[in-house]
C-alpha cells in the first residue's frame, strides 16, 4: 500500500497552524522537514515575530519542539539522546510533557477521521487534499470544544496498527546556537523543579 507523511506544526491548543503533506510516507521526517516551506520560512527567521528572551545568559527564539528525527536548530529543540545524566532526563521529559498536545492532536485526528488510517481509494493526486481537508475540520472541531469520544482513540490505534508505517532515520546535526539554547533551557528546567 501506498503512506503518505503528514508533517505538522501544532499549538498550544492542540491545532494544526501548519501542515506539510504529500510526501511518500517512506520518505526520512527530516528530508520531508528540510523541503518544507515552514523550514525555510523558519530558517529565514519570518515565521515567527521576532521576539527573544533571555535565559541565563542566552538569548533565545521562540521554538518549536520535535523529536530524534528532526535537526537540531536555534528555532527547533529535540531531546538529548544516549547517555544521559539527571539534568538531561529532567529536559527531556519536559519537552516531552511540552510534545503531548502535539501527540494529542494526532490522535484526534486520526480518531475522528478513522479513513486516514485504512486504505483508500483515491488518487495519490487526492490523498493531501482530503487529509488537509481533515485537519481543518479538526481545528473547528476543537475551536468549538466538539465532543471526542475516548473510544474513537482506542479503534484508530487499533487500525494504526494493521498498517504499520516504514521506518525512518534520526538525522544526528546541531549547530552551536542550537547546542547552546537547549543548554540554557535545561538549565532553566533544572533551577524550577
Amino acid at each position: 500500500y501506498f503512506s503518505m507523511a503528514l508533517q505538522a506544526l501544532v499549538d498550544h491548543k492542540g491545532r494544526f497552524t501548519n501542515i506539510n503533506v504529500g510526501w511518500p510516507g517512506k520518505v526520512h521526517d527530516a528530508r520531508v522537514f528540510k523541503n518544507s516551506g515552514l523550514f525555510r520560512r523558519l530558517q529565514q527567521g519570518v515565521y515567527f515575530p521576532d521576539r527573544k528572551i533571555t535565559v541565563g545568559d542566552v538569548e533565545m527564539p521562540i521554538v518549536i519542539l520535535g523529536d530524534p528525527a528532526y535537526p537540531l536548530m536555534p528555532w527547533l529543540m529535540k531531546p538529548y539522546t544516549g547517555a544521559l545524566d539527571t539534568e538531561k532526563e529532567l529536559f527531556n521529559y519536559r519537552l516531552s510533557n511540552c510534545r503531548m498536545v502535539v501527540e494529542c492532536a494526532f490522535g484526534r485526528l486520526k480518531g475522528r477521521w478513522r479513513s486516514l488510517l485504512t486504505r483508500s481509494d483515491l488518487s495519490q493526486t487526492n490523498i493531501p487534499i482530503v487529509i488537509a481537508a481533515c485537519c481543518v475540520l479538526h481545528n473547528l472541531c476543537e475551536s468549538k470544544g466538539e465532543t471526542f469520544m475516548v473510544g474513537w482513540e482506542v479503534e484508530a490505534n487499533r487500525l494504526a496498527a494493521d498498517y504499520a508505517q516504514p521506518d525512518t532515520r534520526a538525522i544526528r546535526r546541531s549547530q552551536r546556537d542550537a547546542l547552546r539554547i537547549r543548554e540554557a533551557l535545561k538549565a532553566s528546567f533544572q533551577s524550577k523543579q
